[in-house]
């Protein structure tokens, strides 16, 4: 990853005749440190959702079905990527998940009809700690 910070973890998908199976986040995992919220967010082909920065979360995201290119942009001023900008895509075929610090700007962008991400926050959802810009 370019911006310092931002990890994707690989997870291999577990394949199965009647479906496969995509472990997400489980505690035994040394990146998981502490359960807030979990929620799934649906991208419509070619929509875009934020620009969002949190303050003081970290965030966990996957793609659970479609593919979804991530943007990012580092607003942290004393880190050593201030200001970088980074794109990600997420889908099945590297399936993982990407670890994002807080105060990095993130939107998301669907690439096919109808994308899946799933969220997991290391606290509850607060609205005053969720910055937004517009696009």
């Amino acid at each position: 990853m370019k911006i310092n910070g931002i990890k994707k973890i690989d997870i291999k998908v577990i394949k199965n005749n009647k479906g496969d199976i995509l472990r997400f986040i489980s505690s035994k995992n040394s990146f998981y440190k502490k359960f807030g919220e979990i929620y799934f967010s649906e991208i419509k082909k070619d929509k875009i959702k934020g620009w969002n920065l949190h303050t003081k979360y970290t965030c966990f995201l996957s793609v659970l079905s479609g593919s979804v290119t991530f943007n990012f942009d580092d607003a942290r001023k004393k880190s050593k990527t201030f200001k970088l900008k980074e794109k990600i895509v997420l889908k099945k075929s590297n399936y993982g998940i990407l670890i994002i610090p807080p105060n990095i700007w993130f939107n998301f962008k669907g690439n096919t009809n109808n994308s899946i991400i799933v969220n997991a926050l290391n606290f509850p959802h607060n609205k005053l700690e969720t910055k937004k810009r517009n696009l």
